[in-house]
């Protein structure tokens, strides 16, 4: 579990990007941060992340507050962390299988034959096929590109995987295979997964636990369920833009 408990940002231009947010992030669920451009949920992810330092407030990793880690247990904390970045960002020089081996060897402590049966593992459970593994990121599609990311995120078998618009530049039918893997992972594994993202089909799918953020204020937490019984005007403004939401929400409610 990761907990945000009074996090407070303010970049060096005085602008508070995220203003006293209080948030749980739970184990074996698909947690999302969402919100319109702006709203701060991608300095949020990047705060839990520790690539922003926060002003004040706790960030809590099973009851570990990283803005009070040393060096060396930070260090050790990103061994347990995942992170799957937009665009999935391979290496364009490596391989399939050896973009997967890659966070193995730079903090794995394995033989080279085990580091190579736990690579070839993950990609077996995203659904790469052996005659893949030696083609080049070029080579694929988005889609695979995607799934190969998501190997290489859990290749370190991790207590917390953060992804950072997972679906963005595929289309709606890949979109939805990559939202049910993250989903069966996180619950497969029991991982914190923390997913930022404006999909709203992806919110409608796999949200388990969504945190929604405005103006850098929390406004909303609750479940993909909920949403539809929601009474925060920011909220339903938000997810019920589009005619075919608003009908939808008509059946539910």
């Amino acid at each position: 579990m990761i907990q945000a408990i009074d996090i407070v940002k303010t970049f060096e231009d005085g602008i508070t990007v995220l203003n006293h947010i209080d948030a749980t992030f739970e184990d074996g669920k698909v947690n999302m941060i969402i919100g319109q451009s702006g709203s701060g949920k991608t300095v949020l992810l990047k705060s839990l992340l520790g690539i922003h330092t926060i002003t004040s407030g706790r960030i809590e990793y099973d009851g570990r507050n990283l803005p009070e880690m040393k060096e060396h247990e930070v260090r050790m904390l990103h061994r347990e962390v995942g992170v799957l970045f937009q665009g999935s960002a391979l290496f364009d020089s490596l391989t399939v299988l050896e973009n997967v081996l890659f966070p193995l060897q730079m903090f794995g402590a394995m033989s080279k034959s085990e580091m190579e049966a736990r690579a070839r593992f993950c990609l077996e459970r995203v659904q790469i096929a052996e005659h893949a593994l030696s083609l080049m990121p070029a080579e694929i599609s988005g889609g695979m590109q995607k799934r190969v990311a998501i190997a290489r995120a859990i290749a370190l078998n991790p207590k917390y995987l953060f992804c950072d618009e997972p679906n963005s530049g595929l289309d709606p039918q890949t979109s939805l295979v990559i939202d049910r893997l993250i989903q069966d992972i996180t619950q497969e594994y029991n991982i914190c997964t923390v997913v930022n993202t404006h999909d709203m089909n992806s919110i409608m799918e796999v949200g388990d636990n969504i945190i929604f953020l405005k103006n850098g204020i929390k406004e909303w937490q609750g479940s993909r369920h909920d949403i539809f019984h929601s009474n925060n005007e920011a909220l339903n403004h938000f997810v019920f833009a589009s005619q075919l939401y608003q009908q939808i929400r008509n059946v539910h409610g």
